[in-house]
């Protein structure tokens, strides 16, 4: 099964870490580091292949100041999420 994410970001610099599952939640992780980013909204589109359909999904994305959670929702078969 194709699980794809579709999610906007509200700085460049930022990159697809892979995924992982925590109980029935599928969680994309994405980085940001570094010091300075372009200001303009980036969207990013990931496909990954799974053996299950997830009761959720959420967006975690680290930077140097942490790491912020965002949920997805589903909309015609793609998950949208934003960082805005």
């Amino acid at each position: 099964m194709r699980i794809t994410l579709e999610i906007m970001f509200r700085m460049g610099g930022v990159k697809f870490r892979g995924y992982r599952w925590e109980n029935n939640t599928l969680i994309f992780e994405f980085e940001r580091m570094g010091d300075v980013f372009i200001q303009v909204l980036s969207r990013k589109r990931v496909s990954v292949d799974v053996e299950k359909r997830p009761e959720k999904v959420v967006v975690e994305l680290l930077t140097k100041s942490g790491v912020k959670r965002y949920s997805a929702v589903e909309k015609n078969g793609v998950y949208l999420a934003t960082e805005l």
